[in-house]
C-alpha cells in the first residue's frame, strides 16, 4: 500500500476557545469541529513554548526550545537538528514548506535554513514582508513572490497547487499561516474585508473579566478565525476532489494562543490556558474515529505522532512520543502533565497536570536560556477555576499540592535541561489572590467572584 501523504495546517496565536468543540458558540470553525468528530480531537493540546519561533522549533524537531537551542525568537534553528522534512526526505516523502517560518536568520531565507524541505514558498518573518493583502514570500531560489487575494487564502490556494502536483508520490506539506496573529506594524487583526464580527460577539470568560485588547481586538481575531477554517474546509475538499482525501493525514494545530494583552504588556508568553493551550485535531489514515482523546498533548509530541502514523520509525534524538498508541487504546499508558517554558517577557517554567496549573518564574536574560533561582508565581486549581482568576500560590491551605508540583517540576527541568535550580516558594497567605490585568488591582465583584463563597475555600 502506498505511504500516505501528510499535511500540517499550522495557525498562529489562535486560542483553543475560538473552536465549536471548545465551546465557542459563534460557529467559527464547523469544519474544524466535523473533521474533528469525524477523526481525532486531541481536546487538551498545550503548546510547550508559547511564543513564534521557540514553538517552531518544537515542532519541527519534537525535542523543548531549549533543547534546539531556539529558547527565545530571533535563534535560528541549527542546520544539523534532525527535522521532520529531514526524516520524512529520508523516507522516499517529497517534502514542502508554504508560509511563515520564523527559524533563519533573515529573508528570504537560504536552503540551509530551511530545516530540510525541498519545496519552499516561505517568509521567515511573514508579518513584516506582507500584509493582509499584500501576500509576499520567497521561493526556493529567493525571489520575491506576490500572490494575489486575501494572505490566508493565497498560502491555502499554493498548497491545492502542491497537492495536485504531487498526488502521484507521497508527500509531507506544512501550512504555516500568520493568521490569527496580529499584523505587527500596526498591532491589529485584520480580517478580510466585510468578514470581521463587528455585534453581538461571545467573549471568552477570562476576557469578561480581564478585557485588555479584547473590546477592539476581538472581532478582527473572529474573522480571521473564521476564514482559516474556510480555508482549511477548501483544502479538504481539494484532497476528496484529488482522491486523496482517504490517504492523506491532516494534522490541524496552533503555535500558541492569545491573551490580548490581560496576562502581561503581549498577547503570549505566559503560563495560562489562554497562551498555550491550542486547537489540535488529526484526521485521515490511523485517527479516523478516534473520537475525543482527552490526555495532555504537547507540541513535542507532534512529529513524533505523524512520523509513527506514517509508518516511519521516530528518531531516538525526538523528546516527545506518539499519542498513536492512545488512539489507538485509551487506556494505554501515556504521562499525566506537561512541561512548559516561557521566554522574553519572563524565564518561566511551568507545569501542568490535568487539574493543576504551577508556574515559577525569574527576571527575563535574553542572553541566558534558564534560571538558578525561581520563585512561585501561580497556582490554579483547573477544576475549580478554569479561567485562572484565583492564585493558589502562597495559601497554607494549598501548600502540600504545591510541594508535590514542585518536586514534579523540578524532574522535568533536571531531565530536559540538564540543571536543577532552587525555588522559593511564594509567600504565605491564607487571602485569595484574584488576578488582576496585568497585575492592577480589581475589585472581586468585577471578577464575578465572592471570595467568601469560593468552591476553592472548601476542599
Amino acid at each position: 500500500m502506498r505511504k500516505p501523504n501528510v499535511i500540517v495546517f499550522f495557525t498562529d496565536q489562535q486560542r483553543f476557545d475560538t473552536t465549536g468543540l471548545h465551546g465557542n458558540p459563534m460557529g467559527l470553525t464547523p469544519n474544524f469541529d466535523r473533521y474533528a468528530r469525524q477523526g481525532t480531537h486531541l481536546f487538551n493540546s498545550i503548546t510547550v513554548q508559547p511564543l513564534c519561533g521557540p514553538a517552531r522549533s518544537c515542532m519541527q524537531t519534537g525535542r523543548f526550545a531549549t533543547q534546539t537551542g531556539c529558547w527565545r525568537n530571533h535563534i535560528p534553528l541549527s542546520q544539523d537538528a534532525e527535522t521532520l522534512a529531514k526524516v520524512f526526505n529520508r523516507n522516499g516523502y517529497h517534502t514542502g514548506y508554504i508560509g511563515k517560518w520564523h527559524l533563519g536568520s533573515g529573508d528570504p531565507v537560504m536552503a540551509p535554513e530551511r530545516g530540510g524541505y525541498r519545496s519552499w514558498l516561505g517568509a521567515n518573518l511573514l508579518e513584516y514582508c506582507s500584509d493582509a493583502y499584500d501576500a509576499v514570500l520567497f521561493d526556493e531560489d529567493g525571489r520575491r513572490r506576490k500572490l494575489p487575494g486575501y494572505r490566508v487564502d493565497a498560502l491555502t490556494d499554493e498548497a491545492i497547487r502542491f497537492c495536485d502536483r504531487h498526488q502521484q508520490e507521497p508527500f509531507f506539506l506544512f501550512m504555516s499561516f500568520l493568521e490569527p496573529h496580529h499584523q505587527n506594524h500596526l498591532d491589529n487583526y485584520p480580517p478580510p474585508i466585510g468578514r470581521g464580527v463587528d455585534t453581538g460577539h461571545w467573549v471568552p470568560p477570562d476576557l469578561v473579566a480581564l478585557k485588555g485588547t479584547s473590546p477592539q481586538h476581538l472581532p478582527g481575531y473572529y474573522g480571521m478565525v473564521r476564514r482559516l477554517d474556510e480555508a482549511f474546509g477548501r483544502l479538504m475538499d481539494a484532497l476528496i476532489s484529488l482522491d486523496l482525501v482517504d490517504n492523506t493525514i491532516v494534522l490541524f494545530t496552533s503555535d500558541h494562543g492569545c491573551h490580548f494583552k490581560t496576562r502581561n504588556g503581549e498577547y503570549k508568553r505566559s503560563c495560562h490556558e489562554s497562551s498555550v493551550r491550542v486547537p489540535t485535531m488529526i484526521t485521515g489514515p490511523g485517527f479516523i474515529g478516534g473520537g475525543e482523546v482527552r490526555r495532555l498533548f504537547s507540541t513535542v509530541d507532534v512529529a513524533p505522532t505523524l512520523l509513527d502514523a506514517a509508518g516511519i520509525a521516530v528518531p531516538e534524538t525526538m523528546t516527545g512520543r506518539s499519542i498513536m498508541p492512545v488512539v489507538r487504546d485509551g487506556r494505554a499508558p501515556w504521562r499525566d502533565e506537561v512541561f512548559i517554558q516561557i521566554s522574553e517577557s519572563e524565564t518561566g517554567r511551568a507545569l501542568r497536570t490535568q487539574r493543576w496549573k504551577y508556574s515559577v518564574t525569574a527576571a527575563y536574560d535574553e542572553a541566558q536560556q534558564r534560571a538558578d533561582v525561581y520563585r512561585e508565581a501561580f497556582l490554579y486549581d483547573l477544576d475549580n477555576d478554569p479561567c485562572e482568576l484565583v492564585n493558589l500560590a502562597g495559601m497554607s491551605t494549598f501548600r502540600a499540592v504545591a510541594d508535590d508540583l514542585k518536586a514534579r517540576l523540578l524532574c522535568w527541568i533536571e531531565d530536559v535541561e540538564g540543571a536543577r535550580p532552587a525555588i522559593i516558594n511564594a509567600a504565605g497567605t491564607d487571602a485569595l489572590q484574584l488576578i488582576p490585568a496585568k497585575g492592577d488591582g480589581i475589585p472581586s465583584e468585577r471578577l464575578g467572584i465572592d471570595p467568601y463563597k469560593s468552591p476553592l475555600l472548601h476542599f
